[in-house]
């Protein structure tokens, strides 16, 4: 989305502040929440801008805030601000977004969900067809550490705003339990023990999470759990899609998922074919962009909260 923002003064000392009334925004979703300026601003200061930098970008949505401004606005305001100043930033703040571009099929998400298992510990493999006790069943992810036995369901959504409703742990906790009554009959698996996930790129509705944990599944989502979510391991483990670099190109990222490179941090394991696609300048710009992701996660501090009086 293309979006035309108002250039706004600021002091050399200190950024403008605004007076504004309560705005309410608009999701993808079509929902309209209250807009949270400091929302905003810790989800800018985790990519690792600078305060400075920060108080331009808050300055400028601020100028261009209206009620109703929906929520890629906002994004698209944040983020072409931040890629002309730095691109290492503008790369983790577009995590989200860089989640959906491992599409157009659901197949690139789940080598990057046996990425994120395998940062984990686990060993991992794709696509695996394990017999049931009543029909076979294709499997995504399997995750192995010690006697544990994850059995991972991919949802990958590329559009924004459609979320993983109840009907999905529904199905995946039928599919779990006759996976589940053979695999316990086994020699092998009567000393293991077997656990259902399903991890999605977007979010869970409430009947989804509801379901779910009652029903002995685990739930991973962008913001699920809320202590270990999927965007606090990427940010936690340095698990970045390199699907986040601004430095290549839409087709030089479908290139290298082709080849079932997917991870930021394993560009450098391909160094002649990373030259043989970016040259010059670009190459070192991709490379500091890299850096940048990999570094440690940036620690934000939030303000508590008052307790009510």
């Amino acid at each position: 989305m293309d979006v035309t923002f108002r250039s706004v003064y600021i002091s050399k000392n200190r950024p403008m502040k605004y007076k504004h009334r309560e705005t309410f925004i608009t999701k993808a979703s079509g929902e309209r929440h209250a807009f949270s300026e400091e929302k905003l601003r810790n989800s800018l200061l985790r990519s690792g801008a600078s305060p400075k930098v920060v108080d331009t970008i808050i300055t400028a949505v601020l100028a261009n805030l209206y009620d109703g401004i929906t929520t890629a606005q906002i994004y698209d305001i944040a983020f072409r601000m931040l890629r002309q100043r730095r691109k290492g930033p503008a790369a983790k703040y577009k995590l989200k977004n860089a989640l959906m571009e491992l599409g157009p099929t659901g197949f690139p998400f789940e080598q990057f969900m046996a990425r994120v298992f395998g940062r984990l510990g686990f060993e991992t493999q794709t696509g695996q067809l394990l017999e049931g006790k009543c029909v076979r069943h294709e499997v995504d992810v399997v995750a192995r550490k010690g006697k544990e036995q994850y059995l991972v369901e991919c949802k990958f959504h590329q559009q924004k705003g459609v979320c993983c409703d109840v009907k999905i742990p529904l199905y995946i906790r039928a599919r779990f339990d006759d996976i589940e009554e053979r695999l316990s009959r086994t020699e092998e698996g009567k000393s293991r023990s077997f656990t259902g996930w399903v991890a999605t790129n977007t979010h869970f509705t409430r009947d989804a999470i509801t379901y779910g944990l009652c029903a002995g599944l685990h739930l991973l989502g962008w913001d699920f759990p809320a202590k270990g979510s999927l965007r606090e391991l990427v940010d936690e483990y340095g698990i970045h899609p390199l699907t986040c670099l601004t430095t290549l190109t839409r087709q030089e990222k479908q290139q290298l998922l082709e080849k079932n490179i997917v991870l930021c941090s394993e560009l450098k394991d391909h160094e002649p074919l990373l030259k043989s696609m970016v040259h010059g300048d670009r190459l070192e710009k991709l490379r500091a962009e890299c850096a940048h992701l990999l570094s440690p996660p940036t620690l934000v501090l939030t303000r508590p909260k008052k307790e009510a009086v």
